[in-house]
């Protein structure tokens, strides 16, 4: 049967209050995990939470759908239709480019306008976020950059550690799965993940993440204790939660990379349920270490 992702919606009532920290790190114990944990299987989404060569697509975004909705010439300022979009990208954020596009549709509906469909202001919208990133992509393919120049600052560390623990590792991204293959291997993230790479498709019913971590749980017989799941969008850690599995929220601060964990993803993460919290992974030892520290 096909799948719907959800709308966002925290499952933590009351304040994302400050975890234990773990000594000399940034990374935030928000409850408890382990010990003596047995994980089998990893999952990591892409942007944000490993990649950064997408930075700043939602300013790409919000520009784009600011202009389609003015053009029905609705009276609204259009600091207000921005500031409209920017509430309702921020919500969507996690899920498929595709249910942005779906909402901008609406939008542009609800003002009397005739609304293009989603797959073509999908289609807009990617061909000006690359205008924006060509130079980093062709920057890495040339050698001008390294990879660590566009990943969240240690991931590289943490994935060394993890493969050599024998763990299969999994991406899943609401980018469209073709870009994801792409920038994974100008990153050097394949010999990771091989063919274990999922993204989004045309038809964006018959692919969610929550499909991707059933399927890793049903083909491998395994419960969902054995998920160790890293994001910093609410559907993977909402999706990995949901599954019995331990969420690792990777609250990057994408533009800065200050060492930080940005507060707005922190609290809608923790809302979600994450159990630990880290801005990225220069303190991977730490984290590694507490997660797989021996009962």
């Amino acid at each position: 049967m096909p799948w719907v992702e959800d709308d966002y919606r925290r499952t933590v009532t009351g304040e994302a209050r400050p975890g234990r920290m773990l000594p000399g790190s940034a990374v935030e114990v928000v409850r408890e995990v382990g010990p003596g944990l047995e994980f089998r299987h990893v999952l990591f989404d892409f942007d944000g939470t490993l990649s950064l060569i997408r930075e700043g697509w939602p300013e790409v975004m919000v520009g784009m759908m600011t202009e389609e909705i003015l053009a029905t010439g609705t009276p609204e300022p259009a600091d207000e239709v921005a500031r409209l979009c920017r509430e309702f990208v921020a919500e969507l954020t996690g899920k498929q480019t595709i249910y942005q596009m779906i909402r901008l549709a609406e939008e542009v509906r609800r003002r009397g306008g005739e609304p293009r469909e989603p797959a073509w202001y999908k289609e807009k919208y990617h061909a000006r976020l690359m205008d924006r990133i060509r130079e980093r992509r062709e920057a890495l393919r040339s050698g001008a950059a390294r990879p660590e120049d566009h990943l969240v600052p240690g991931a590289l560390g943490v994935l060394g550690a993890l493969r050599d623990r024998g763990l299969p590792m999994y991406l899943a991204s609401g980018t469209d799965r073709t870009y994801v293959v792409e920038e994974a291997g100008l990153l050097g993230l394949a010999p990771y993940f091989g063919d274990r790479v999922y993204g989004a498709i045309d038809d964006y019913t018959r692919y969610s993440k929550q499909m991707v971590i059933e399927q890793i749980l049903r083909e491998n017989r395994v419960e969902g204790s054995s998920l160790l799941g890293f994001g910093d969008g609410y559907v993977e850690i909402m999706n990995v939660k949901a599954a019995g599995g331990v969420a690792v929220a990777v609250a990057s601060d994408e533009s800065g990379r200050t060492g930080r964990a940005d507060p707005w993803k922190r609290d809608r993460l923790v809302g979600v349920g994450a159990d630990i919290v880290v801005p990225d992974y220069r303190d991977g030892q730490a984290l590694l270490g507490y997660l797989f520290r021996k009962a």
